[in-house]
């Protein structure tokens, strides 16, 4: 049975940083994709980044470059992402999620497998 689990969301003040953690079990393969999510009210559903845990290979959505970083504990099946300089706008609901392969650039939101509940992230002065 997969599991997918989200903490470490809260509420911050713009420039401060937050770090994700998406725990992931009981997925089939030995490597796969792991992409956090994010998600306004309203609004669709929006890629952030993902990794490939067989080699930490990871892609950025161009809103968060230099910004966030994605990044993996293979032996704790983690993993994490890590936010700076976080601005109004990213406040929303994170989701971690996981498929079998990435591609080239963030795959949609529809073609992800597994997903956790989500953490809330707000960012308000």
């Amino acid at each position: 049975q997969v599991h997918v689990v989200e903490s470490g969301g809260g509420s911050v003040q713009p420039g401060r940083s937050l770090r994700l953690s998406c725990e992931h079990t009981g997925y089939p393969y030995n490597y796969y994709c792991v992409g956090w999510f994010r998600e306004i009210p309203g609004k669709e559903r929006e890629g952030v980044a993902d990794i490939w845990t067989g080699s930490d290979t990871a892609e950025y959505a161009d809103f968060v470059k230099g910004r966030f970083t994605i990044s993996q504990d293979y032996s704790k099946n983690m993993v994490y992402l890590q936010m700076n300089n976080l601005k109004p706008e990213d406040t929303a609901q994170y989701y971690c999620a996981i498929r079998r392969w990435c591609g080239d650039g963030i795959p949609s939101a529809a073609s992800f497998e597994y997903w956790g509940q989500g953490t809330q992230v707000n960012v308000s002065s």
